[in-house]
């Protein structure tokens, strides 16, 4: 009997361990990351039901991992309130949206994909992180290549259930798992950032980095996406402010930030201002023409429910008005409004604009002031991240759904772990720097 009940409680005992060690919250990542990511292949492959299977899956696990790494997180004094109070106004308008059912499908995405990367960045190092994002996206950016080699070189035939055109021996544009080309530039992009920085810390052998950094090159270019292309100019220029800032003495950073401010306010100004110039030099007048179109369409009706929105839906469906009107008025079937910022105002209003800006700027202050100060050059990858994120939405509206979404709330959460205001009050170690030393997840 002592032996039975030896071996019974060693059973929970091995259990523990299992879901509290480093190697099990590693997995735990890499799967939320690779499929939020892949959710576009998911969908193509197994349809909403398969998503919905996926994500609910990784939710019980983030439960379990928390469970399992509560005696190593910190819980209090660095919770990105601008999160909360953004979410919360969305499931507030689901009392007078007139969708509530396809209303509350969007919260639960918003929310599962919320609970996701909070449980990441609660329970992982930034180094980790970044070592996660770029393995998951070299290998999601192979397969697309990999996908649009065997669709439009080796078969010469479309993928359809893909979404694979296979122009790829045309020179693009190309779409591969991602369904559209602006979403595989997108993602092209923020692994450029996530794998010149890998290089630059030694995180992965020089040879892989500079192979990952190539792929992601080649990603850009077969996607032929103007937006894409006059991003990564912007991330060019925040990285050589960064780089600035961080060889400077403290005590010139505050005049170089206004110098900077200045510049960025100026250079806004004269982008507005040259946009018809911009967009014959990049060839995207037909792709403009289409978002003007549908950016005027979608005021017509921001104006009806200026203060609170039509309710939150995350992705428009095209049988739910106001959506429908939209598509039907510029004769395409759209899922979103091609520009964030319009995108929350309209499904959320005034209030709703004015908390999303909040958590986008908090996040963004946050995550730049940490990368001018820290010594570590990974602390450069939420604010690059965030700068793709937050240019890129005035042209797509990939950061309130999916990947764009789960990067923005990382980004934030661990901007948010070493600059909340919250933290001077506390006066406490905050994350996974309170760990021990001697814990496995303070290895590199």
């Amino acid at each position: 009997m002592t032996g039975t009940g030896g071996a019974s409680g060693r059973v929970p005992r091995g259990l523990d361990e299992l879901v509290s060690s480093a190697p099990f919250a590693q997995a735990f990542a890499l799967c939320a990351i690779g499929t939020t990511f892949s959710i576009p292949l998911i969908r193509n492959l197994l349809g909403w039901p398969g998503v919905v299977g996926a994500l609910c899956t990784l939710v019980v696990l983030a439960a379990v991992v928390l469970i399992g790494r509560r005696h190593y997180i910190e819980w209090r004094g660095w919770w990105p309130l601008s999160i909360f109070a953004f979410v919360a106004w969305c499931a507030l308008s689901m009392f007078w949206s007139d969708y509530t059912t396809s209303g509350l499908i969007g919260l639960g995405y918003q929310v599962v994909v919320v609970i996701l990367a909070m449980t990441i960045a609660l329970t992982r190092d930034m180094i980790q992180i970044v070592r996660a994002v770029g393995g998951v996206l070299r290998l999601l950016l192979a397969v697309s290549i990999g996908l649009e080699m065997l669709s439009g070189i080796f078969f010469d035939v479309p993928i359809p259930f893909l979404s694979i055109e296979g122009n790829i021996a045309l020179g693009g544009p190309i779409q591969g798992i991602f369904v559209t080309r602006n979403l595989l530039g997108l993602m092209a992009v923020i692994g450029l950032i996530t794998f010149v920085i890998e290089w630059r810390t030694h995180s992965v052998d020089r040879p892989l980095a500079i192979g990952s950094i190539a792929l992601a090159v080649l990603c850009l270019l077969l996607s032929q996406s103007p937006i894409n292309q006059l991003l990564i100019l912007v991330v060019l220029v925040a990285t050589l402010a960064l780089l600035w800032l961080r060889k400077s003495s403290a005590e010139r950073r505050t005049l170089i930030q206004a110098f900077l401010l200045t510049v960025g306010f100026v250079g806004f100004v004269a982008v507005y201002i040259a946009r018809n110039l911009i967009i014959r030099m990049l060839d995207a007048g037909s792709e403009f023409g289409v978002r003007y179109h549908l950016w005027r369409a979608t005021w017509d009706l921001v104006k009806d429910n200026f203060l609170e929105g039509w309710g939150w839906i995350g992705s428009w469906r095209d049988d739910t008005f106001p959506y429908i009107l939209i598509n039907i008025q510029v004769d395409r079937v759209h899922a979103s409004a091609l520009n964030a910022y319009l995108d929350v105002y309209l499904q959320v209003g005034l209030v709703g604009i004015f908390l999303f800006l909040v958590l986008c700027l908090f996040a963004f202050l946050r995550s730049w002031n940490l990368a001018s100060n820290r010594r570590s050059l990974i602390y450069t990858w939420p604010a690059l991240v965030l700068v793709t994120l937050l240019a890129g939405s005035s042209a797509e509206s990939h950061i309130l759904t999916g990947a764009g979404w789960f990067l923005l709330v990382i980004c934030a959460a661990k901007a948010s772990q070493s600059q909340s205001w919250r933290q001077r009050i506390d006066k406490r170690p905050a994350g996974p720097s309170s760990m021990p030393l001697n814990h496995p997840d303070q290895i590199p």
